[in-house]
């Protein structure tokens, strides 16, 4: 998606949610960078969205990460991302969502 990227995975119990992304942005920014010229003003917002996920369920997931054209034919992103958390009675203030 040109707005949004979605990753399934799997984390040592020694690593931390802030480590492994602080390398995955840094990595995939400089990639970017030397790569494509024309993003050189390319990067990452500052946050991000975490959500654990049950074993049994990540065939589901996949599945759902595989059909987001699909899904964002006909809601944005941030409507998803609103919904999802609504759903899952997760408190929020949208002032801090989005950069």
């Amino acid at each position: 998606m040109p707005d949004h990227v979605h990753l399934l995975v799997s984390l040592y119990k020694q690593s931390s949610l802030v480590e492994a992304l602080r390398g995955i942005k840094s990595v995939s920014s400089k990639w970017v960078h030397e790569t494509y010229d024309d993003l050189r003003s390319f990067a990452w917002q500052s946050g991000y969205g975490a959500f654990t996920v049950s074993y049994s369920q990540l065939a589901n997931v996949r599945k759902y990460l595989e059909d987001q054209n699909e899904h964002h034919r006909t809601t944005t992103f941030q409507e998803e991302y609103l919904i999802f958390l609504e759903r899952h009675g997760i408190e929020y203030d949208e002032k801090y969502l989005w950069d």
